[in-house]
Order: C-alpha cells, then structure tokens, then sequence
C-alpha cells in the first residue's frame, strides 16, 4: 500500500461514457478508461484493509490488493502477472463482470468502493499494447489428450489450464462462431469479438485445436470422442431457455432471447472481419432453424420480459436496432435503493441497478405478469397482463405473489423477447449418450474435482452449476481443469499434488 490517505484523498472516478444519442447509432464499445494518471490515484484508493474481502468476492479469487498497489507504483508489467495467476481472460471480466469484489471491497462500506473492475481492465489492455502477451508453449507434453465441448469461458479457461501442464486439447464448438456467449449472446457495445479473437489466437499459438462445426452427438458421434481421447469435459452451458407457457406464444414475434442476441452478433462478425457464413446459425442454441426469418426491432414496439443482464442486452440490442419504443417487465418487485438489513456486506447487494442500456431510453415495470398474448392472423399485437401483490408465506417463508383484482392491462407488442432465464443444458445428444448423473434441477452432476458420474468425463460452467455469470465460469473452468490433471496423472501412475 503506497498511500496510505489513498481513499481519503482521491474520489472514486468511473469510466467515462460516449454520450446516449452518439453510441445507439453503433453497436460499438462506448466506455473510455480514465488516464493512467487517474488510475494510479483509483489503485491508490485500496485501503490495505488487512482482510480483503474483496478477493472473497470474486469467484476467481483475484489477488487485488497486490495489483492495486502495483498500478499506484507504474508497475504495470508486474500488476499482469499477479493478475493472470488467478484469471486466464482479464480482458473478458474487466469489461462484462458486475464486479462482485467492488460489493465486498471494504471501503465500500460506507464509501464508493475501489474501481477494481476498471484497474482489471486497464491492466491487461497495457499489456497488449506493450507486447507482455506472448505465447508461451508448454516445455514438454504429457502425451494425454483431452476433449473440451464448448468454447465458451468455462470451455476455453479449462482448455487454457489444461494446456498449460502439457496435455493435448482440443476444443469442439459446435457453431462455426468460437466464443459461446461470448461470442454469440454478449452484445458488440459490451464485449467486441476482436478481443475474443485476440485470446483465442494467443492460446492457438501456444497448441491448443480449436474444431468448429463439430456437434458432438450430431456431427461427431460422441463415443467415438471418447475412444480417441483420455479425457472429456462437458462445457455445453445452460442452453434450454425458460419458457412462456401462455396461449400465443406461438404467434410470429415472440421469441427467446437466444433467438435474437446471436443474429445481431453475427451480423456485427460480418461486418466487422468478413467472415459470416450461413452455417454460423445452424445451431444456435438449439433454436434458430435456416428457414426462419431474420429478427430486427426495426420500427416495432419491443417488450422485454425479464429483468436480469440477457434481459438489458436485448434492451441495448432493440434500441440500437431503431425499435419503436422498448419497454422491460420484470415479475418481481422492484428492489430496494439500498441493502435491506438481510443483505448485509459484504454479500451481493441486492438493489436497484440501471445498466447502461437501460438509460438509453427504456421503460421498466415491475410485479407484471403476463397471462396471454393475441395477434392478428399470426402475427402478435398485443400482451395482455396482471398486476401483482407479493407477501410472505408465513408456513414456507418464501415470498408468494397475488394477482390483484381489477389490475388487468393490454400492451401493444410487435416483438416479444423472452429473457427468463435458462433451466438448464440440452439433454438429447450428447449428455443421453454418456449416460452421465443429473442432479435435482437437471445440470450435470459433478464431484468435487468436477467428474460426473462418468469416470473420466469430467464437466464444468454453467452446464454443472446452472445459468451464472462469466467469471463463475473461469472459476469453474480452472477447477475442471486441475481435476482432469490430477486424474490422468493418477492413471499415469504419476504422484502430482500440485
């Protein structure tokens, strides 16, 4: 800790933000860091608070105080290296993480916390410009080879992982696009697919394969996967959408937000590098079949059903589209301003939050819940809902909610986007195939070292732990990774603790 009046001397200072009506015209980034004047004093704002629950914060378990100090002292190449042992893809979290570790940074308190999200960032960006990433092979290989299935984080950090103790790995994507979510659900404003590609070129270089259009289960059959390699992990994600069940959600105009997020990513690839081709929507997500109509908000009154961060990207996507109006419902309750006496720091704060696409210009609702949908020929028109009461359930304790009486309303609606969440991963196919255990809200069950049921499939992301946030995903990532190690040097008759 250099300064030690760091966080009494210097405010809190954000990114800066393009003004709305400059960055909807694009589906650019539009945030700016602070110089790095300004980001030394933000490093310097750490409080060397003895505990850092700020590291207990993030679930990659980030050395912070160690970097912040760093960037306060210039020593911005030192700072890359302490951040890239806990975090394979800085790059990722430092623009898209809800930063978790600002909620426990103990300066927040009773202060605006430490810009931790913002130091990440600026950390690794300085150490692309400056050429301190560089591949670094692996001195000697293992002679063990291990499957990956799926690209997205927790894919690509386990095969990142995986490659560096010097197992053979190669990635099966099943989309022509490499990234998962990265690539085809987090809009271009949020996270460029230039910066997925940068990573993925590096980890090329360093020998990890990378196969596109290599559907296990349809494409490749899934035990012929098995027989050619020593490993498998599972890294599919939560695929299966929640859905709508009221009468016309079958009209034209109603559709999962995994629908519609992809189409305007893939339209953005191709303007950006050249490289679209048709396939690339073969199997998004399960949903997008090629006869089926390309989705654009174009002049439509859009409604977003689902409050959460899919739910914000589809709101940022709708606007920059040219929608007509765009309106968010949400079927719980507002949150509260602040922490409520049950959501004490250094947990998760639970409040009210308005993303960035959010302020562009939509509308949010909250205690909504929708009873059917209408339309003229098949064509929806109109959303038809309820308004809700919430109380406690005093034998449960579980918060049950109310229609209230007379409360009933109709919306106009030309484009219905479903952002509800996800239940789980697809079952067809592959997971069928391996036979593998589920556990009780249908993920794939997984020990302590991330194997499934499965002996030598191992499995890890969302497709184990349910729909959740990317760096969960690292985390995860990393994990499987150390468990496949431990396992294949233990068939290897190699005693390895590390």
């Amino acid at each position: 800790m250099g300064d030690i009046r760091g966080y009494i001397k210097y405010d809190r200072q954000d990114c800066k933000k393009d003004e709305i009506y400059r960055r909807i015209k694009n589906f650019k980034e539009f945030t700016h860091l602070p110089s790095d004047k300004e980001l030394r004093k933000q490093g310097a704002r750490c409080m060397d608070c003895g505990v850092p629950f700020c590291q207990s914060g993030c679930p990659v378990g980030n050395i912070i105080p160690d970097w912040n100090d760093l960037v306060y002292r210039d020593c911005w190449q030192e700072a890359v290296e302490r951040l890239h042992k806990t975090n394979n893809f800085p790059e990722f979290t430092g623009r898209i993480c809800p930063a978790p570790c600002e909620n426990a940074c103990v300066l927040g308190i009773n202060a605006p916390p430490v810009t931790i999200k913002n130091i990440e960032l600026a950390i690794i960006e300085h150490a692309y410009a400056n050429g301190w990433i560089s591949p670094h092979k692996p001195k000697h290989r293992t002679g063990k080879s291990v499957a990956v299935i799926g690209s997205g984080p927790a894919g690509l950090a386990c095969a990142d992982e995986l490659n560096k103790t010097g197992h053979k790995v190669t990635v099966f994507e099943k989309n022509e696009v490499l990234g998962g979510l990265l690539s085809m659900g987090i809009p271009d404003f949020k996270l460029e697919k230039w910066v997925v590609k940068r990573r993925l070129d590096r980890m090329r270089q360093e020998g990890v394969v990378f196969k596109t259009n290599a559907y296990i289960g349809v494409d490749i059959k899934t035990q012929d996967l098995r027989n050619q390699h020593d490993a498998i992990v599972l890294c599919g994600g939560a695929e299966v959408g929640r859905e709508l069940p009221v009468s016309g959600r079958e009209l034209k105009g109603v559709y999962q937000a995994m629908y519609y997020l992809p189409q305007q990513n893939l339209i953005d690839i191709q303007y950006a590098t050249g490289a679209f081709k048709e396939r690339c929507v073969r199997h998004i997500l399960q949903v997008k079949p090629p006869s089926m109509e390309d989705i654009s908000a174009k002049g439509k009154r859009v409604i977003v059903l689902g409050g959460g961060d899919t739910g914000s990207d589809c709101v940022g996507t709708a606007i920059r589209q040219g929608a007509l109006s765009v309106h968010q419902l949400e079927l719980l309750p507002q949150p509260p301003l602040s922490r409520t006496i049950d959501n004490p720091w250094p947990n998760w704060a639970f409040i009210f939050r308005t993303s960035s696409s959010q302020e562009e210009g939509c509308v949010r609702d909250y205690n909504i819940l929708t009873k059917s949908l209408s339309g003229e020929g098949d064509q929806l028109k109109k959303l038809h809902a309820v308004r809700l009461q919430w109380s406690g359930d005093a034998a449960t304790g579980q918060m049950k909610m109310n229609e209230m009486v007379g409360s009933a309303f109709d919306m106009e609606c030309d484009l219905l986007l479903l952002a509800l969440g996800f239940t789980g991963p697809v079952k067809a196919g592959m997971i069928e195939d391996l036979g593998v255990a589920l556990d009780a809200r249908g993920n794939v069950a997984a020990d302590s070292n991330k194997m499934t049921s499965v002996p030598g499939v191992f499995t890890a992301g969302d497709m184990t732990r349910g729909q959740s946030l990317v760096v969960w995903a690292i985390n995860e990532g990393r994990a499987a990774a150390k468990g496949v190690h431990h396992y294949l040097m233990a068939r290897a008759g190699i005693d390895n603790k590390t």
